[in-house]
């Protein structure tokens, strides 16, 4: 198994933040892995598992670069997208949806209603880091009781998205999702 962590950070320095963790918990549980940038021309043929990243509370350059992204609505990999990775997959299957504004930033608990990637049922302390979400469409699951959707996984294919920040605190959804 080999994993692809696409980095949503125009900004270089921003992967310290938010793709270096990733990196870290990856090669502390041996994983093969390989990481590029949004803004680059990467083939995904090779993985079997995909990593989207969230990035800084003021970049959303990716938004103007879904095109990008395309791959993820004809997949055969398993893809987890976090914050901003999230927010992307919830576009590329909601077309038509708006980006809507709340910010959060902190710990937070959340009340899993599902076991999620080893996040149990019941309430759980998340790292919140966002400014924006899609609205939640019938095409995912979700799996907390709050209003802004913090976990999903589309319906039929191996597809997940935290908004929060599993990297900060809750690092076993990353280790349980390259183990799927």
């Amino acid at each position: 198994m080999k994993t692809l962590i696409i980095s949503t950070c125009k900004e270089k320095l921003h992967d310290l933040e938010f793709t270096k963790p990733i990196e870290n918990i990856l090669r502390g549980g041996g994983a093969e892995f390989k990481k590029v940038n949004y803004l680059q021309e990467f083939s995904t043929e090779e993985f079997t598992h995909i990593i989207i990243t969230g990035t800084s509370l003021q970049d959303n350059d990716y938004l103007n670069h879904l095109n990008k992204f395309e791959f993820i609505k004809n997949t055969k990999h398993k893809i987890l997208g976090i914050c901003a990775g999230m927010q992307i997959i919830q576009k590329i299957f909601n077309q038509n949806s708006e980006l809507k504004s709340k910010t959060e930033i902190g710990f937070y608990e959340e009340t899993f209603k599902k076991e999620f990637l080893g996040i149990p049922v019941g309430k759980t302390q998340v790292y919140h880091l966002h400014n924006n979400y899609f609205p939640f469409d019938k095409t995912f699951q979700k799996f907390t009781t709050s209003k802004v959707p913090q976990a999903i996984k589309h319906k039929t294919l191996p597809i997940y998205g935290t908004l929060f920040h599993p990297e900060v605190r809750n690092k076993e959804i990353i280790k349980n999702f390259i183990s799927l």
